[in-house]
């Protein structure tokens, strides 16, 4: 298994394989607008774009500027340099723009789903809203701005809040989910009930779909309670089937994502509405350790009462989850588990661990790399 850092900022070692992208100050390649060739209005933001949707009526992605981008290099400056050096730093190289990070492919995505929606709901609000959210002070803004206009992305609300604590302006967003490199932030979201997890950079890079939006799911401890699992780190694995054999028409209790998974639906059906469902550009995965005949059902009973669709199920029965998650491509999968993110972003899967139940006091007793 390979090694990966628990400081999201830190990309494991070995080659990542290029996005294709135009060049930038922290990938392989470097480069600024002045020697980009194609620069035209679009990168100003110049031309016509859509208007945000309102907060209330979107699918509000938080994002931060530390997996939206590259910022290896400047997090360095930082802690080695202090903040004043390391605004300086950003002030002289404003006009170079940072190489796509981790949720970059999930962003780019979520536009496309926006494109077919436009099209097909030309009034319509319930699109996805992405926010960028950073820490940073706002001399800082322009590098962003910059870079988001230099790879074309819609990104118009930007939440910089100089070093506080963003969860209260997650809320005021209507937040539906809240991607980060903080671990300690993501908690803090998880807390507060908003659908939160941290991403890691894999040390390969699986190509995504271009036209369809693939997120996958773990079960217990992200889209139900950890009331099963809690079974199973007490009293083993014959205990735990016991219990949900004895438990099968009993609903599982909500988890972190489910509200997640909700929003995905509500727009999923937007789609069937207009006769798309077999050529939708949203496309879910559940991926669970548990098993389909001993433990399965409750699962899938209580998805079909809370009126949830799935679009695969896999039950693997404790078998690896990375070599299924890279048959699947997902633009980014969920887990409790950090032995089963480290396994995903092995195979070149990005995941996003959510510290949520039982498995984060087990999680804490163990070193990065090694088997729970």
């Amino acid at each position: 298994m390979v090694k990966m850092s628990l400081d999201p900022v830190q990309v494991m070692s070995g080659q990542v394989t290029e996005l294709k992208v135009a060049p930038s100050s922290n990938g392989d390649s470097r480069g600024s607008w002045e020697e980009k060739e194609e620069f035209d209005q679009d990168h100003l933001g110049l031309t016509a774009k859509p208007k945000p949707p309102k907060p209330e009526n979107a699918v509000t992605i938080a994002v931060s500027s530390r997996v939206l981008f590259r910022t290896e290099r400047e997090q360095k400056v930082f802690e080695q340099k202090g903040v004043e050096e390391y605004l300086r730093y950003q002030i002289e190289h404003e006009n170079e723009p940072f190489a796509p990070g981790p949720a970059f492919p999930f962003v780019k995505a979520l536009e496309a789903v926006n494109s077919r929606l436009r099209e097909l709901y030309p009034q319509s609000e319930e699109l996805f809203d992405i926010v960028l959210v950073t820490y940073n002070h706002a001399h800082v803004g322009i590098r962003l701005i910059n870079t988001i206009n230099h790879h074309n992305l819609f990104i118009e609300r930007f939440c910089m809040t100089g070093g506080s604590s963003p969860i209260g302006y997650l809320k005021a967003w209507h937040t539906n989910l809240y991607l980060s490199a903080d671990a300690d932030k993501v908690r803090e979201a998880l807390a507060e009930g908003i659908a939160a997890a941290t991403m890691f950079m894999p040390e390969k890079l699986t190509e995504v779909s271009q036209s369809q939006l693939r997120v996958a799911f773990d079960g217990d401890a992200v889209l139900f309670s950890d009331e099963s699992e809690r079974i199973f780190k007490a009293h083993g694995l014959d205990k735990f089937f016991e219990h949900e054999r004895e438990n099968e028409d009993t609903l599982l209790d909500h988890g972190p994502l489910k509200g997640f998974l909700e929003a995905l639906g509500k727009l999923q059906k937007k789609f069937y509405a207009k006769g798309h469902r077999l050529d939708c550009p949203i496309r879910t995965f559940l991926v669970t350790a548990r098993s389909a005949a001993s433990s399965g059902i409750r699962a899938l009973k209580t998805l079909r009462a809370w009126g949830l669709e799935i679009d695969e199920a896999l039950f693997l029965a404790g078998a690896p989850k990375g070599p299924m998650l890279e048959k699947i491509r997902p633009h980014i999968y969920f887990d409790d588990q950090m032995f089963h993110v480290e396994g995903a972003a092995e195979m070149g899967t990005i995941a996003a661990h959510v510290p949520y139940g039982i498995a984060q006091k087990h999680n804490a007793k163990q070193n990065t790399g090694v088997r729970k």
